[in-house]
């Protein structure tokens, strides 16, 4: 009897051997568990324009991160394609692999207003961080509210702290009721708008020359005229200067010292550029440990949403991308000082396009050739309609285009009197559809049919430059390294198959490459596999261990293989 367990026990230590070279994975599996949940993409590109040129051809809500590793002692940065749902989902079971990860914020993409605040300590032992970020959360809600008409607390402020020994960092992203920017570039804007007070002040233009965040450089590029907003501020929004006069001379406790004894912003005010990469919930700067954790002052009050737990609901509020479209939303804007109409991507009233059309003065939006066929629609059959502003939702890939004198509506077959109509143009099912500002329209919901795009400006016509094969790669333990190409064993790389190789070359390749223990080996892993699923069958989901009668058969299963 003795001997019998004995025996067991040593079946037993096998079987813990081969978990132990074939462990059993938790990998990402929607379809099964979760059905609500998004289909797997996961891919890693060593350049952004590979990456983004990839998230254009997916059919799932994919999105672009960046994370920093270290690849064979070489620091480096990667980008990273998936959804939210599936980067969380890895997130957190990778937590070393992962924990130096970016949200890439698109270019042209409405988002959310955002702040990186910074200061070192021990050249400002007098500043209260905490009482800054307080100040900053309340002087910026009252320029919505002046500007904009928004009502804004610190309520609607995710408020995240990453402060070491050395730094005092906070990152603020203000989660608007039914309110976005139009980009992050209007969100720069609006700041040095606000800021610039104490932006053209003697003192931070004594900030030392060539510096990395040179103040003085940034008070030169923001003349900062009033906000031209989407949102419509009236006259009095825009006369209240004096009744805030006091507040702005509170923006001077906004200038600290930086290292090399110059002056600089509380605010960090480089942070608002194209495809800006914004540092996550959670992470970390590579070589530091120092992540971004809700701060005890934190006062958002908001419930998750079904199916997502209270971390991963943070998560998504943070990041500054995650805007949807709706019919209630309001696009916030603020030119620059130098206004759209003056860029030289733009199209001014006296430059024709292609088809001689003429554009009333904005910017092209990323897809200039669909620009062209959105105003060809509403210049057909006698109307003089034009394009007003555009907007990009990078989460669902829309275009909203805003037309004005163009106001025909297929919910009530003619034009509307007084509202105008709103073209949409869904990327990623290459279909566009009419609503519009009615208010009763919008009471019933409407939306036109669908129309197919053309042919010549769906997506993968646009794409002019192929998106390339990725030898990046990630296994189901989080290890990242880079991998030859995939290849059988007699094919060579494409500038090398002119030298064909002779057949006994070939076959000393494969003889190489696979034998016949290998092929034995793998047949028998998956017929384990195979048993161990079947097993399972019957297994009652809460058990967390697995069964004594579950060992038992994987130990028969064992014996049987080995009497043959």
């Amino acid at each position: 009897m003795k001997r019998k367990w004995l025996d067991k026990i040593k079946k037993v230590e096998e079987l813990a051997v081969y978990y132990k070279r074939h462990p059993i994975s938790l990998a990402y599996k929607p379809k099964l568990a979760n059905p609500w949940q998004p289909s797997s993409v996961w891919k890693l590109f060593p350049r952004l324009a590979l990456a983004f040129n990839f998230a254009k051809t997916c059919k799932e809500d994919v999105h672009v991160f960046a994370l920093e590793t270290v690849i064979e002692d070489t620091e480096r940065r990667l980008f990273l394609v998936t959804t939210y749902t599936e980067f969380w989902f890895y997130y957190l079971k990778h937590p070393k692999s992962l924990a130096h990860c970016y949200e890439v914020i698109p270019a042209d993409t409405v988002c959310k207003l955002y702040f990186d605040l910074e200061f070192y300590k021990a050249v400002n032992p007098s500043a209260d961080g905490v009482k800054m970020v307080t100040f900053v959360i309340e002087f910026f809600s009252k320029k919505l509210e002046e500007s904009y008409g928004i009502e804004c607390s610190a309520e609607c402020v995710l408020n995240l702290d990453s402060s070491s020994d050395d730094k005092f960092s906070r990152h603020l992203i203000f989660v608007l009721p039914n309110a976005a920017f139009k980009d992050n570039i209007h969100v720069g804007n609006f700041i040095k708008s606000a800021l610039q007070p104490v932006l053209s002040s003697a003192e931070l233009k004594c900030n030392r020359p060539g510096s990395e965040r040179g103040v003085g450089d940034i008070s030169s590029t923001a003349a900062a005229p009033a906000p031209d907003n989407t949102v419509t501020a009236s006259s009095e929004h825009r006369d209240n200067s004096n009744r805030i006069q006091q507040t702005e001379s509170d923006l001077y406790q906004l200038i600290v010292n930086d290292k090399q004894g110059g002056k600089q912003l509380f605010i960090d005010l480089g942070v608002y550029t194209n495809n800006r990469n914004f540092r996550l919930y959670k992470s970390s700067k590579l070589g530091k440990d120092v992540f971004f954790d809700v701060a005890r002052d934190n006062n958002v009050l908001s419930k998750p949403e079904k199916n997502v737990s209270a971390e991963e609901h943070i998560f998504l509020r943070s990041l500054i991308s995650n805007v949807r479209f709706s019919d209630s939303l309001k696009i916030l804007k603020c030119a620059s000082s130098g206004s759209e109409k003056s860029s030289p991507a733009c199209i001014g009233t006296r430059n024709l396009s292609p088809s001689g059309i003429i554009l009333k003065g904005y910017k092209f939006s990323p897809y200039p050739e669909i620009d062209y066929f959105i105003l060809s629609l509403v210049t057909q059959g006698g109307f003089k309609g034009s394009l007003r502003a555009w907007n990009y939702f990078f989460l669902e890939e829309l275009l909203i285009y805003d037309i004005v004198n163009y106001r025909f509506c297929e919910n009530i077959g003619r034009p509307h009197k007084s509202n105008n109509v709103m073209f949409v143009v869904d990327l990623k099912n290459e279909v566009w559809y009419q609503k519009c500002h009615d208010p009763v329209c919008k009471a019933q919901k409407f939306k036109s049919d669908y129309y197919p795009l053309p042919h010549d400006i769906c997506l993968p016509s646009l794409l002019k430059e192929e998106v390339e094969e990725c030898f990046i790669t990630m296994d189901e333990n989080g290890n990242i390294k880079e991998s030859t190409p995939l290849r059988f064993p007699n094919e060579r790389p494409f500038s090398e198959q002119c030298n064909t190789p002779r057949p006994e070359e070939s076959e000393r390749q494969w003889e190489d490459e696979i034998d016949d223990a290998s092929l034995l080996q793998a047949a028998e892993d998956i017929e384990f596999a195979d048993a161990v699923d079947l097993s399972l069958t019957d297994w009652n989901d809460v058990n967390t261990e697995i069964p004594d009668k579950l060992m038992l058969e994987a130990l028969d299963e064992l014996n049987t293989k080995a009497q043959r």
